[in-house]
């Protein structure tokens, strides 16, 4: 029927048709490639997100771990039944935790950027400064006893241990309140 209808001598409605029909065939062509690509990019793009939900969970794991880890510290070092102190070389504190806080009399966040020889009743400093020049050039632990004391009055006995860490040039001092111990041992 289209043979009949369509007159082949016709030059420029031969060429028309013939322009409509090639078209046609561009566009089924053209699809095969264009929609293996989309199946591509989708598969690509399914990979990326599973590989982005497999990070998330791997974070979401470092994130609960660094929590149990936080929970932990905070129990060791705030919440120990030990004063820990951090100091410089001059004795200033950099920080320090609950019971340390306690120890001194004052709040914790008051007693940053004090001087912990304050501190040190006036008959024990010189063995504080022994103490802390000792333990900054030997490098290694040392420890001592001293009377703490708030406006020289005297608070309690204390027993420190003291070391360096190189990296910061900071003193990390644990104390122990030693003042039951030494009452005991004069009686």
């Amino acid at each position: 029927m289209i043979n009949e209808e369509m007159d082949f001598t016709d030059s420029k409605m031969l060429r028309d048709k013939a322009e409509k029909l090639l078209k046609l065939k561009q566009s089924k062509v053209d699809k095969a490639p264009i929609d293996a690509d989309i199946k591509k990019l989708v598969h690509e793009l399914q990979v990326h997100q599973i590989e982005l939900e497999m990070q998330n969970e791997e974070l979401q794991h470092a994130y609960e771990t660094a929590e149990t880890a936080l929970k932990k510290y905070t129990m060791l070092y705030d919440l120990s039944p030990m004063g820990y102190f951090t100091l410089d070389s001059e004795g200033i504190i950099y920080d320090l935790n609950f019971t340390g806080a306690d120890m001194l009399g004052d709040k914790r966040f008051t007693l940053i950027n004090h001087n912990f020889k304050l501190f040190i009743f006036e008959d024990s400093l010189p063995n504080f400064n022994k103490f802390l020049k000792v333990v900054y050039v030997s490098k290694v632990k040392e420890s001592c006893e001293v009377m703490l004391s708030h406006n020289n009055n005297p608070l309690c006995y204390v027993y420190m241990e003291g070391v360096v860490i190189e990296d910061e040039q900071k003193c990390l001092l644990s104390v122990v309140d030693i003042s039951s111990f030494r009452k005991t041992k004069k009686s």
